[in-house]
């Protein structure tokens, strides 16, 4: 896991929070903001974990080059 992948699970988790305190206040601002921090979570975390396979990729193709 990565740098990305772990901000991402972050502002997921804190997005989810707002969120429910949103609801559970009835302040549709921050219900909102929480979806939206939820949502950019996600976004980052998948791009984190593009990453890490693109790397696992690319030393995949290094070992069979050199022939380890």
């Amino acid at each position: 896991m990565n740098k990305d992948e772990l901000e991402g699970k972050y502002e997921k988790a804190k997005g989810y929070v707002k969120e429910k305190a949103g609801e559970v206040t009835e302040d549709r601002d921050l219900e909102a903001e929480g979806a939206a921090e939820r949502g950019e979570g996600h976004a980052q975390e998948k791009l984190g974990e593009a990453r890490r396979k693109a790397g696992e990729a690319v030393e995949t193709l290094g070992e069979k080059i050199s022939g380890e």
